[in-house]
């Protein structure tokens, strides 16, 4: 099994049930995060664990599941579905991991504009409560 796949393989353990602390172990320390709603990359470990742990959150409510998977060498593209609130959400995460099989690179691209609003406020509430707590 490759390294891309290892990790790939984890990830899908955590895509939904999120777990902070092995989501950390997953992530490489240089990792950076691409949001649909956010304009600015978030780098580091620490921003990307937190952007993902808020992802899972929100989008394991609707339903969530893989409807389709393409791994190429060190990338992986991965289409979703879930239903938020009743508004139907289709996104493509973009995953790149080293050659230890560690996350480098995460890029999120949903889609209809109702489905990016929708995500937008309730990751926003979800990073919220993280942080105060």
């Amino acid at each position: 099994m490759t390294a891309t796949r290892r990790g790939l393989a984890e990830w899908h353990e955590l895509a939904t049930a999120p777990d902070p602390q092995r989501l950390a172990r997953l992530v490489a320390e240089d990792a950076v995060f691409h949001s649909p709603v956010v304009h600015t990359p978030q780098e580091g470990r620490a921003l990307v664990v937190a952007y993902l742990s808020a992802a899972a959150a929100t989008l394991g409510q609707g339903e969530f599941r893989y409807v389709r998977e393409i791994v190429d060498g060190e990338n992986a593209m991965l289409e979703f579905t879930c239903l938020l609130e009743d508004i139907q959400v289709n996104g493509v995460d973009i995953i790149r991991f080293n050659d230890a099989g560690k996350i480098v690179d995460f890029k999120v691209m949903i889609r209809p504009i109702k489905a990016v609003n929708k995500v937008w406020e309730m990751m926003a509430a979800q990073l919220a409560r993280a942080s105060a707590s």
